[in-house]
């Protein structure tokens, strides 16, 4: 059994974004990003922007900075590029902006992929930290992944990472 944290004293729906890292989905078929939407939505919380950009590591930046001062958002969720494969960039281009990280994220989410996929868990990036007062998350692009990040690690902390980011807690 996981152990669960102490509940939120206040539930509140967090202002989300969602960008998907491809160079091959649509919106119409990324099934990742859609799971992310609807998980987020299914809690209560918002899906303020959606979009696709290409595994470059300059666009992956331009929309984190661009996201990263918008007052109407507090977390922004990326799914794919997180890899080892030569077009997988994700990890890099956000690592590169955040300024604070959260280690914890990734060695848990290597952890629990480890005890569903086995020892290929090791080739994930997660990556988790703050930019411009804002969360941030990186995720792999598989559903599978998608499924357990969000439900196991991201909801049940989301509202607690971001009223200690605002000072509320």
């Amino acid at each position: 059994m996981t152990p669960q944290p102490h509940p939120d004293s206040t539930q509140i729906a967090v202002n989300c974004a969602v960008i998907t890292v491809s160079d091959t989905r649509t919106q119409e078929t990324d099934k990742s990003g859609q799971i992310i939407k609807q998980l987020l939505l299914e809690s209560g919380h918002q899906v303020i922007d959606y979009t696709i950009v290409k595994d470059e590591p300059e666009q992956i930046r331009a929309q984190m900075e661009i996201w990263g001062k918008r007052a109407d958002l507090d977390a922004l969720i990326f799914n794919g590029g997180t890899g080892i494969a030569p077009r997988d960039t994700t990890y890099d281009a956000i690592a590169s902006l955040l300024e604070k990280t959260l280690p914890g994220f990734g060695e848990l989410f290597r952890y629990l992929s480890y005890q569903e996929i086995g020892s290929r868990a090791i080739a994930s990036r997660a990556i988790a930290g703050v930019y411009q007062g804002k969360l941030v998350f990186s995720l792999p692009g598989s559903s599978n992944a998608v499924k357990l990040a969000i439900s196991q690690l991201i909801l049940p902390e989301l509202v607690h990472l971001v009223t200690q980011l605002k000072g509320e807690f």
